[in-house]
């Protein structure tokens, strides 16, 4: 999705552009970012892509989409295995609308067959507390098994359900998560949080463009972590695509924006944000370390934004 945009985005950026920054710096300003009155846009989808490695040392994909399009009724939790075709319906599906999720679908389990592994997913969503978003914020679990072995587990009561069902014995595969996709809908304003990497802590992320005056109105593009400015872009109707490096918990992040379409294309009104790991010894952009890439079980990190303005 949007791989031809963003290597076109990368292309046509020279090594000149990549400036570097710390989320940390005192010379940013700590106010810049302070939420205004106006509400972040909505959340309508939020897709994780987990690396599973077994105790076989087997490697395993699973996605996670959680859905709340509130224009139909398909809404709730959809999951994939291995490389699935996006294109084809999930091999397992909750639709959590109020008027047809009844309760005795709200906690259960299911078992799937896949052409490599055997699966099992258990879920638990009978209590679940939502904020804004589609993905519950606690009062759920969800966990998957992978050929007998404990894979995923998601949601503050997972940890209770899996020390009540399984034994102490039980594997557990190693998890890492990969990437994380979110669709917005709204306003120009959007607030997640991101973990760029397994050790590291949970940041606040805003992103906002908004108009200052110059003698003349301009839209300014801010990015912020932790209410601190990080980049900070002027003029964003000529600097509509670009990229620039910052460091947050000592890893080197590329943070790519292609806004073309608000500007060029309001009709639809789509953007697109990613935030990217990558190493720090090397000085290329992460769309041209991947074929370089030697060390193939070193785990990277993608937060990647989609945003559409309404107004």
């Amino acid at each position: 999705m949007h791989k031809r945009k963003m290597r076109d985005l990368v292309s046509c950026l020279s090594e000149n552009a990549v400036n570097v920054s710390h989320s940390s710096c005192s010379s940013y300003s700590k106010n810049a970012c302070i939420s205004p009155s106006l509400s972040p846009s909505i959340q309508n989808s939020i897709s994780c892509v987990y690396k599973l490695v077994l105790s076989t040392l087997k490697q395993f994909l699973i996605t996670v989409t959680w859905c709340n399009n509130k224009s139909n009724s398909n809404q709730g939790l959809s999951i994939r295995f291995g490389d699935d075709d996006p294109s084809a319906a999930a091999p397992f599906r909750l639709n959590t609308n109020s008027r047809f999720f009844r309760n005795s679908k709200k906690k259960g389990s299911k078992l799937l067959d896949s052409d490599e592994s055997k699966i099992e997913v258990l879920w638990d969503l009978s209590n679940a507390k939502y904020d804004s978003g589609p993905e519950p914020v606690n009062g759920f679990y969800v966990v998957i098994l992978v050929d007998s072995e404990i894979g995923l587990i998601l949601g503050d009561m997972a940890e209770e359900a899996v020390s009540k069902r399984f034994k102490t014995s039980t594997p557990m595969a190693k998890v890492s998560l990969l990437s994380r996709r979110e669709h917005c809908s709204g306003n120009t304003l959007y607030t997640t949080k991101a973990q760029f990497c397994d050790t590291g802590t949970w940041h606040d992320v805003l992103i906002r463009c908004s108009v200052e005056n110059e003698g003349f109105k301009v839209p300014v593009l801010s990015v912020c972590i932790d209410k601190k400015t990080v980049i900070r872009v002027k003029r964003l109707q000529w600097n509509f695509r670009g990229n620039q490096t910052i460091f947050v918990d000592g890893l080197v992040v590329d943070l790519l924006w292609d806004v073309h379409d608000w500007f060029f294309n309001p009709a639809s009104g789509n953007a697109v944000f990613m935030f990217r790991t990558r190493s720090g010894l090397d000085s290329r952009l992460w769309l041209e370390e991947k074929a370089a890439q030697k060390d193939k079980d070193k785990v990277q990190f993608s937060l990647l934004i989609y945003a559409c303005k309404s107004s």
